[in-house]
């Protein structure tokens, strides 16, 4: 098995896990934030959406500037699962073309020229496609939690739903 099997397996799986998270944002609320420095629902929701397809547009390049990290809010909830699906879509397309040797080459990020950051491109895959997306798939479940919202199961029970019984 290629090495990229094992990261296009994982996405799918928590493809359907970001979903769940995703179907419960209240569409009557995508402007709240707990704190006035922290992203909106909508924002957050949006960003947990694309991250995937994001970060392969990232990823299939060798070399990049520093990204310009915008926020878009969504107009609507019903947004969100599309843009999910095509994040995902985008993702599986551009990495299921790598090969064992393209995961393991050096991917940079160089500012005016100076290196900034380099790893291994399997290494940016685990650490800003996977664990980025679970970290702020994490944060969203808070923000449905302050709004009332039930959070669906994610690793297994959760106050709301648990799939085991």
């Amino acid at each position: 098995m290629a090495m990229i099997d094992s990261f296009l397996q994982e996405l799918e799986h928590e493809a359907k896990t970001t979903r769940r998270v995703l179907e419960r944002v209240p569409a009557n609320q995508l402007g709240w934030r707990p704190h006035p420095k922290s992203r909106t629902l909508g924002e957050l929701a949006l960003h947990v959406a694309g991250t995937p397809g994001a970060v392969a547009k990232l990823a299939v390049q060798s070399e990049i500037q520093p990204p310009d990290f915008k926020d878009p809010a969504p107009k609507s909830a019903s947004e969100l699962i599309p843009a999910l699906e095509e994040s995902v879509a985008t993702a599986k397309q551009l990495l299921g073309a790598m090969d064992d040797a393209t995961l393991n080459a050096t991917w940079r990020v160089k500012r005016n020229g100076q290196e900034v950051m380099a790893m291994p491109r399997a290494a940016l895959l685990r650490s800003i496609m996977l664990n980025h997306w679970y970290h702020h798939r994490g944060q969203l479940s808070v923000y449905l939690r302050e709004l009332g919202v039930p959070i669906p199961s994610i690793y297994g029970p959760s106050a709301d739903e648990n799939p085991f019984s």
